[in-house]
């Protein structure tokens, strides 16, 4: 089998991708997914299928297909912003329409031919700004089905046809023609009446909420741009035994290049000099950095803390375990489920019912002999007051109010995709570091030898670690700093590759690392500090030995912190109904202790990022509906994978841009806010959607009746659209537990 991506072009919902991917399906040998958040389709397919064939078959359901293109290119694309072609037909028609709107409603305003000015407006915005709508209904016609795009299409032009006929074939264009201020139900022929305001009000409204939904939509790819920037840009390599820098991308197999400290390393290899702490934990999520030297294998993106390495590549480009996570990424975007439109799956049975109305009623009339010019006009009211302007806000308006009261609160959210799977979580899978603990190393305890002062002790090795890059070292120096304020100055410092550090401070001569460093200088460890060591170590944190003038002084104890919200914040998401797992790349000591510390039962550690998207995978295959919670680069393809990713805002930008909820406070207490928040959206959404399509189902028995008047129908729809966005204004009294 062979796999394929394709960019695919013309969807305008959920039934489109689903469309699209039927179509692909039923040709032999080929399984394909659609994801309309990405606009993408993966499809695997036997080596006998011409990737052509895969094109014409997607071109003949009425969209594009094309392979996806070269970076460049890509680039380029990004700059001119899909979404711009959108915005302007949506300033255009606000424009024409307000005037269009406001004529109709004030009769005071109604000068004599105004109904033609109107018309002269109201054109443009429901055959010009509406073309897409009407584009998409027709394509959905071919194909025998029927979608939001398909009522919004109908409804608009049988305004706007019924209008122009009124205004040139009956009595509706003649000089001193009024809209009179009355809401009377009466039957009429109808061909004094013309509903242009609807016709371009409806268009308005739903385009502000097509044009706020392509916005979010617009950043699904964005994850992968991000991670494709981590990577180091130059790279000295070394030529001849000469330095040279050159673009990272144009390194080889083979080569060898220089990293020097705080560097990022350009790309995969194997240490041929040197010796360092590398920090992978964008990669791997390990808290500590490991220490590396000759023969030991480091990966491109991370970065050097101290010491110069000499590398020799050994992966590049597509190879680099850098551009697989991306492709992790990328996989787990395109698998995720689609969430299907609500607006769309109703509309899917309300079109239908709402031609057989229009049509039952034109024969009903005709039948009944009251004209064809009322059964007409009783016909196209149906189709019209079945148009709900207010289908096109309410999603948009309260994920406008939802999404603005979650800013106050630090909670971002990218989109109405990401609602629907909130109300479903049941399990919550948490990244340790960086996410339930603080993600830096910390100074956690300082256990000093007997009739040893433990601010002496905190005070010499605070001071002799402050000499050091090491990020152990700078724990340890910060930590004694906050305590013991100022430290002294180092004389003779040396750094002892893999085992600590050595120099003399206010005249001692002071040791810190391994046992092995002290045991170098005859200095063995008492069996209280021994102790001391093994309980750190067995809790998975760091101890450092120290002494001075020939005997052990105390013990160091170096970790990862946990968060001090992190405890709250798990028992409220399991009051949310969530259970809870710790998934960490870190050793499994280090996760115990954590989990133990904030009430996490279930734990699985030492996972790599392929393993992290593994074990969503598993959940969801158990039946499970997963939210993932993280905030690294290791991270980003399980929060892609995931049914809801949450990405902590003090992390990396690949994750915030994989994820579908961004807590900017980088508080665990915000993921609970945020579901929450996100649930109450979804309900407020489906509770406008219910009055929408409510407001204008009790109006069509009297449009089939031919009472509907225009000042009926324009109240239908500027009630509905009062209705849904004061309800969502609700959403602005959503406040985040105490």
């Amino acid at each position: 089998m062979s796999t394929v991506d394709l960019d695919i072009g013309g969807m305008t919902c959920a039934s489109c991708a689903m469309r699209v991917e039927k179509k692909l399906n039923k040709l032999e040998g080929v399984t394909a997914t659609v994801n309309y958040a990405t606009e993408k389709a993966r499809v695997s397919y036997d080596g006998d299928i011409a990737t052509a064939e895969l094109i014409e078959a997607v071109e003949s359901a009425g969209y594009t297909a094309r392979l996806p293109q070269p970076e460049s290119s890509a680039a380029e694309v990004a700059e001119a912003d899909p979404v711009r072609p959108l915005r302007d037909r949506l300033i255009l028609s606000a424009v024409l329409s307000v005037p269009v709107i406001v004529l109709a409603m004030v009769p005071a305003w109604q000068f004599d031919y105004w109904q033609w000015l109107s018309l002269t407006l109201a054109a443009p915005v429901v055959l010009g700004a509406g073309l897409p709508f009407h584009k998409a209904a027709w394509t959905n016609l071919r194909h025998g089905t029927a979608t939001m795009d398909t009522l919004i299409s109908m409804g608009t032009l049988a305004a706007l046809s019924w209008s122009v006929y009124a205004l040139f074939w009956g009595t509706a264009g003649m000089p001193g023609m009024t809209h009179p201020f009355e809401f009377t139900i009466s039957r009429g022929g109808g061909a004094g009446d013309i509903y242009l305001e609807v016709a371009a009000g409806v268009t308005t409204f739903i385009l502000a909420g097509r044009y706020f939904e392509a916005r979010s939509k617009r950043r699904a790819g964005a994850a992968l741009r991000a991670l494709l920037e981590l990577g180091a840009k130059e790279v000295s390599v070394l030529r001849d035994g000469v330095e040279q820098r050159i673009p990272a991308a144009d390194l080889a197999v083979g080569d060898l290049f220089v990293v020097r400290p705080g560097e990022k390393i350009a790309t995969d290899g194997v240490v041929t000099e040197g010796a360092s702490a590398v920090d992978r934990s964008m990669l791997t999520g390990e808290s500590v950095p490991v220490e590396v030297g000759a023969g030991d294998e480091v990966a491109g993106a991370t970065v050097n803390a101290h010491g110069r390495l000499v590398v020799r590549a050994t992966r590049v480009g597509a190879d680099t375990q850098l551009a697989q996570l991306a492709k992790l990424v990328e996989d787990a975007q395109n698998g995720k489920a689609e969430v299907q439109r609500l607006a769309d799956r109703v509309s899917g049975i309300f079109v239908p019912i709402v031609i057989g109305l229009a049509v039952a009623t034109l024969g009903f009339w005709l039948g009944t002999g009251g004209g064809a010019a009322a059964a007409f006009a009783a016909g196209v009211a149906v189709l019209i007051i079945a148009c709900p302007c207010a289908l096109g806000l309410a999603t948009p308006t309260a994920l406008l109010v939802g999404t603005g009261r979650g800013a106050q609160l630090g909670i971002i959210i990218k989109g109405p995709q990401v609602l629907e799977s909130t109300r479903r979580v049941d399990t919550v899978v948490l990244d340790k570091t960086g996410t339930v603990t603080t993600g830096t190393m910390t100074l956690v305890d300082v256990v000093p030898a007997d009739d040893e002062s433990a601010d002496e002790l905190l005070r010499l090795a605070g001071a002799l670690e402050d000499a050091s890059e090491h990020p152990i070292a700078k724990a340890i120096a910060d930590g004694a700093r906050s305590k013991a304020g100022a430290l002294p100055a180092v004389e003779d410092f040396r750094n002892i590759e893999g085992l600590g550090v050595q120099g003399v401070v206010d005249g001692h001569g002071v040791l810190a690392g391994r046992p092995r460093l002290l045991a170098e200088w005859s200095v063995h460890l008492p069996p209280s500090l021994e102790v001391a060591m093994e309980r750190a170590e067995a809790a998975g944190r760091t101890a450092v030995a120290v002494a001075w003038d020939g005997a052990a002084r105390g013990v160091l104890v170096v970790a990862d912190a946990v968060k001090p919200t992190s405890a709250d914040a798990i028992a409220r998401l399991r009051g949310l109904g969530l259970t809870p797992i710790l998934l960490t790349g870190d050793n499994e000591a280090t996760a115990r202790t954590v989990a133990r510390e904030v009430g996490i039962d279930e734990v699985v550690a030492e996972v790599l990022p392929a393993d992290k998207v593994d074990v969503v995978k598993r959940l969801q295959s158990e039946g499970k509906v997963v939210a993932m919670v993280g905030d690294g680069v290791n991270d980003a393809a399980a929060l892609a994978q995931a049914d809801l990713g949450l990405a902590m805002g003090t992390g990396t930008d690949v994750a915030i841009e994989a994820s579908d909820l961004t807590l900017v406070r980088g508080d665990l207490n915000a993921a609970a806010d945020a579901i929450r928040l996100a649930r109450r959206t979804l309900t407020t959404i489906k509770g406008n959607l219910f009055w929408a399509f409510g407001y204008n189902v009790a109006a069509l028995p009297l449009a089939a009746a031919g009472l509907l008047n225009p000042m009926l129908a324009g109240a239908a729809m500027a009630f509905s659209s009062v209705f849904v966005v004061s309800n969502s204004l609700r959403l602005r009294r959503f406040k985040a537990a105490a």
